[in-house]
């Protein structure tokens, strides 16, 4: 008898799944007998081994031992003659592996036993078996590591010749008076000068300086010819320029760098011209006999000088420019990023980032599912002011747990409850799997792993629609018995399951346990891998094609390997991308996150020292150290509430207890709607719910709103069973009976779970439909709810009445505080991964309109998808505009301040060329001739940056917030930017876990901040300006207590594309279902979405029906 342990570290549903799964395995194995002991029989039993009720006894009862599987899957407690005693404490101290509790290292601390033969043999107490974990996390110890980076070591002072040659450049643009500065295609406003306002600090910043750019170089273009009509691109383009290299440049191959795309560089000149290149898998050892033969043409396009870079970042000229530098700074990225993609431990994910695969190099943790996220560095260069800086940043990537697919599929389905064939088919499509039955000797004779396939999908009975003797399939997601090919004369392998291109490969594979297989009939996909490899298959899973549909290639689970380091293409769960945030956060402390770039990030990156010999070819060295950078902590604003009673920040936040809004509501007429599940285990009964909803009024109350108990409400069953139409058309009945017999001001929704699917349909239903303001809580928090969370549900219905929840003095305002200010944001969201086919880019407008900033309608638009320019936005600001007005007796404004989000550097000239002459032309229409005469409205267009992988981290304890952040209000425009380019960093919030993002805001277009101002000189303060006043606005988010990462418009847009998004949840989110060609779709079934599908309705589109 073997007794295993399980921990329970789950919720209870989620140990209820991971017993009916071991169920599955147990049963599996032939062990129908086993049982759950009860916490007192394990506290019996093994009392020294139960500390607490956090353990469950699995008593097996059978003769023989399990398999490895098991081993790494469940935890074994020191209960099994196979495990040792308890341990003593480690003579090491306690470790540092960050993924676990209190940063516990899995080899050090305190002993749990010795596993025995188990691949990883732990000593410490070691990572906490969270089931399916791998032991990959640890516990946590004692030491929490340094808060500070490079705590206790003299702080290196910011570079002074960058310092001198950025107040230069500064001088000599503001002596020219040149209003812009020409950044490629587009002039954009040159840095005014540099911000003064605020306390200096020191920071470290996450890059490393390029001490020595290098040769001059030699650039190529590479192309790849198509072959029977089709381009090779991907994975096998990449593969054919590897070959390329070894067999027509093998003597220069440490001088060249390439991208693997498109691009070759090279220290010295190369011959260029047309090269037939043999082509073999990659997996493969040698060429086969005939191999395809790929004609690639190489091209001398241009010569590379970095010197020319430098030469231009150094020059204090303020008419300064280098049309070369994009080429320069692609052709280093191409070198820098050459060596960690040449490595097969590490997997380049998108041309810059590199996640390491290597033991005791890669760091990972489990996101269930068949899913685990590990943690990679991104690289670019960056031109800055005086030196050429390499950008390194820590990256998460979600991705395939690598192992037999036979465990990645059954862990997808304990985590799946609504498991089907099509939502596996949706998880398994495009994953790259290694076959296993076949292998391959490589030139020293050894055994060389199988090839690697790409699944397409399950088997289906449209398979192969149009071959002579096509599959027969009995249904969608067959099983290996369920699924038949036709077998042709032997010695033809082109229909075998798994045979590879062509005749000529040398296989080993398993002796048959039969004779011959039978030719010139059908055979099932389980009797052939019987008869043929002696492989006995699992019938319970679904058979997957590896080939296509016109010709698929059908392979039993068990014969697959799923290959490491594969991103994810479908969307995460909520629970994963929970664990995806918790693994990036829980001990990755900002000092760990720089540390962790000079150590591991450049160890993986293969930029230390000794150089590698592709950078000491090309005479690139790359500092060991990051650089440090002057910021500023701007002062805080006081905020303002009802009664000008004013508070002071601290640390970023503050509270509201016995404040009234500022400008509070009137709330006399509103509903509840309860929607419930069966089996729900929210706990919330009628009186439950009851007092619940009279503490919600009276904190309306106390924080100054009128409110009234609610006129009534009604309790509805949501069907988790049913299609989401029908849910929604229950949901609607209930609204319009409410709004009907109420005329409700608005509807409190109460759902019995965080369900994505309920709370898109109640929105969808509310704003879009019915046009009823509606502010939705789960049931389970408002049993438990409290005056706190009651409290933070009162600031979104505020908002959504109309009133405003805080303000800023007058004097903090600066020129917004005039009453002629309409400030705007402005987002497009696209597509994401798991989104269909049809699904349409998303336009999100706010804008403010009233003097304290306090309301911000919205409007939304759909376009085409992946289309960034907003095609509608003149109708868009004419709009905003129009509502503006009606709040300000008629009059129009006189100062826009545009923050557009979502733009790439790449998309800066896109907004200059193409939306701001949309933006013009919407204030022509509306304007009176009198204003425009006189250059009304002020325009001004500052791009908000989220996306970027710029951090700091603070140089001192006494500069650090208490998470070891640099402190709220931190801003930084020196020391990592152009000097000629006028953009700043700003930290405004404090962030409550991992290193802080600060937000990138880059002015395009300027008639406010720069112009000449009474008693001020020409641009003399607009840098000061724009940072104090942007900050500011972050303290005015209306749904929290506390600044926020990017100022409101921003923060607001994005929201408003958000809730689109819920909208049309059946696009961006669909449920996959079969149609009729057998092809995974969503619910919708691929249909073009309606603009209707996203517009609010009137009653409500002039509120902040988003918050």
């Amino acid at each position: 008898m073997m007794e295993l342990s399980i921990s329970r570290v789950l919720a209870e549903d989620s140990y209820r799944q991971n017993i009916i799964y071991l169920r599955w395995m147990l049963l599996g194995q032939g062990c129908p007998n086993f049982r759950v002991a009860t916490t007192a029989e394990l506290a019996n039993k093994h009392p020294r081994s139960l500390c607490t009720s956090s353990f469950s006894l699995l008593t097996l009862r059978h003769p023989f031992s399990f398999s490895v599987f098991f081993l790494s899957t469940f935890q074994l407690n020191a209960m099994s003659d196979q495990a040792c005693g308890r341990g003593g404490r480690d003579q090491r101290p306690r470790g540092e592996e960050f993924e676990g509790r209190r940063n516990g290292h899995r080899e050090h601390g305190r002993g749990r036993g010795v596993l025995q033969d188990h691949r990883s043999r732990h000593s410490g107490r070691g990572r906490r078996a969270d089931f399916r974990s791998d032991f990959r996390s640890g516990r946590g110890g004692g030491v929490q590591g340094p808060r500070i980076h490079n705590e206790g070591k003299p702080i290196i002072p910011p570079d002074a010749i960058v310092a001198k040659v950025e107040d230069a450049v500064a001088k000599a643009l503001l002596a020219s008076r040149q209003k812009n500065v020409k950044n490629g295609a587009q002039a954009y406003p040159h840095r005014p000068g540099y911000g003064t306002l605020g306390r200096p600090v020191t920071l470290y910043a996450n890059y490393l300086p390029v001490t020595s750019v290098g040769r001059p170089m030699f650039r190529y273009h590479v192309s790849i010819a198509a072959q029977d009509g089709r381009e090779p691109a991907g994975r096998k383009a990449r593969h054919i320029v590897r070959l390329l290299l070894e067999q027509h440049y093998s003597a220069s191959l440490n001088s060249i760098a390439t991208d693997y795309r498109s691009t070759l560089i090279s220290v010295a000149k190369l011959a260029d011209g047309q090269f037939d290149v043999r082509y073999k898998d990659e997996n493969d050892e040698r060429y086969p006999e005939n191999p395809k033969v790929y004609r690639v043409t190489t091209q001398h396009t241009g010569d590379i000088n970095p010197a020319d870079l430098i030469n231009y970042l150094t020059s204090t000229n303020a008419g300064s420019m280098l049309s070369s530098k994009p080429e320069i700074i692609h052709a280093l990225n191409v070198i820098l990023g050459y060596h960690p993609k040449t490595e097969r431990s590490v997997a380049s994910i998108g041309g810059n980032r590199y996640y390491s695969r290597r033991e005791g190099i890669m760091e990972s943790a489990s996101l269930e599912g068949g899913l685990e996220v590990i943690r990679g560095f991104f690289i670019s260069v960056r031109a800055a002011t005086a030196r050429i800086l390499l950008n390194v940043q820590v990256k998460y990537m979600a991705c395939y747990k690598s192992g037999p697919l036979e465990y990645v599929i059954q862990e997808w389905k304990v985590n799946n409850l609504r498991a089907s064939s099509c939502t596996m088919e949706a998880f398994l499509k495009r994953m790259r799997v290694c076959i296993t039955h076949i292998k391959r000797k490589g030139r020293n004779g050894k055994e060389s792993s199988g090839r690697v396939k790409t699944i397409s999908g399950l088997a289906t009975p449209q398979d192969g629609i149009s071959a002579p003797n096509r599959p027969k399939v009995e249904a969608y997601g067959a099983g290996p018995h369920s699924v038949k090919f036709f077998l042709d004369a032997p010695g033809s392998q082109s229909t075998q399951p798994g045979s590879g291109e062509g005749k000529s490969r040398k296989r080993k594979k398993t002796p048959p346990i039969a004779g011959p297989l039978p030719a010139g009939q059908y055979i099932s996909v389980a009797e052939f891998f019987k008869k043929e490899y002696s492989i006995t298959v699992n019938p319970n899973f679904p058979v997957v094609n590896v080939g296509t549909r016109d010709k698929p290639v059908y392979l039993p689970v068990e014969v697959c390997e799923v290959e490491a380091g594969q991103p994810v293409k479908s969307k995460l769960s909520p629970k994963q991308a929970q664990n995806m945030l918790n693994f990036a956060v829980k001990g990755l402390a900002p000092a760990r996150n720089a540390q962790s770039i000079v150590t591991k990030g450049v160890e993986v990156l293969g930029i230390g020292q000794p150089l590698n010999a592709t950078l000491s070819s090309f005479g690139i060295n790359i500092g060991d150290n990051l650089i440090t950078v002057q910021g500023r902590v701007l002062p805080p604003p006081r905020i303002m509430y009802a009664k000008q009673r004013e508070l002071q920040a601290k640390s970023g936040s503050w509270s509201m207890q016995s404040i009234a809004f500022s400008k509070p509501g009137i709330l006399k007429n509103w509903v509840w709607l309860f929607i419930d599940a069966p089996n729900s285990r929210h706990g919330l009964s009628p009186q439950g719910l009851a007092d619940s909803l009279d503490q919600f009024v009276q904190t309306l109350k106390k924080m100054g709103v009128a409110a009234e108990k609610p006129k009534g409400g009604t309790r509805i069953n949501y069907s988790i069973n049913c299609c989401i139409s029908f849910n929604a058309s229950v949901i609607e009945k209930a609204v319009c009976f409410l709004q009907e017999k109420h005329k409700p001001e608005l509807i409190l929704g109460i759902l019995f779970a965080k369900d994505a699917q309920v709370y898109n349909t109640v929105k969808q239903v509310c704003d879009v439909r019915c046009g009823v303001r509606n502010v939705n809580v789960q049931a389970e928090k408002v049993r438990a709810a409290n005056v706190q969370y009651w409290a933070s549900v009162c600031l979104k219905v505020n908002l959504k009445l109309g009133g405003a929840n805080q303000t800023l003095r007058t004097p903090d305002l600066g020129f917004f505080a005039d009453g002629k200010t309409m400030l705007v944001g402005l987002d497009v969201t696209h597509p994401s991964p798991g989104s269909t086919s049809s699904a349409p880019s998303v336009v999100g407008i706010v804008a403010s309109v009233d003097s304290q900033f306090a309301q911000w309608p919205a409007d939304i638009r759909i376009q085409s998808a992946r289309q960034e320019m907003v095609s509608d936005l003149d109708t868009l600001l004419q709009s905003r505009i129009e509502i503006w007005a009606k709040h300000n007796s008629g009059r129009f404004p006189e100062h826009i301040v545009l923050y557009r989000d979502g733009v790439s550097e790449g998309e800066y000239d896109m907004v200059v060329e193409k939306e701001l002459p949309l933006l013009k032309k919407a204030c022509q229409k509306i304007y009176p001739a009198s204003d425009t005469k006189k250059g009304l409205p002020r325009m001004a267009i500052i791009i908000v940056g989220k996306r970027h992988n710029t951090r700091f981290y603070p140089s001192s304890d006494t500069e650090a917030d208490r998470f070891a952040n640099p402190q709220p209000g931190t801003v930084v425009d020196r020391g990592i930017s152009e000097a000629r380019h006028w953009d700043f960093y700003l930290q405004a919030h404090s962030a409550l876990h991992g290193t802080a993002r600060p937000a990138h805001y880059f002015p395009v277009w300027d008639e406010l901040f720069y112009p000449l101002h009474p008693g001020v000189g020409y641009g003399i303060g607009a840098a000061d300006r724009l940072q104090d006043l942007t900050h500011k606005m972050c303290y005015l988010f209306g749904r929290a207590t506390k600044a926020v990462s990017v100022c409101p418009p921003a923060y607001y847009a994005d929201l408003v594309c958000t809730r689109a998004r819920c909208y049309m949840s059946d696009l961006f989110d669909p449920i996959p279902s079969v149609n009729q060609t057998g092809s995974v779709a969503g619910e919708s079934g691929g249909r073009v979405p309606e603009e209707s599908q996203a517009t609010v309705h009137p009653k409500i589109k002039d509120t902040m029906f988003y918050i």
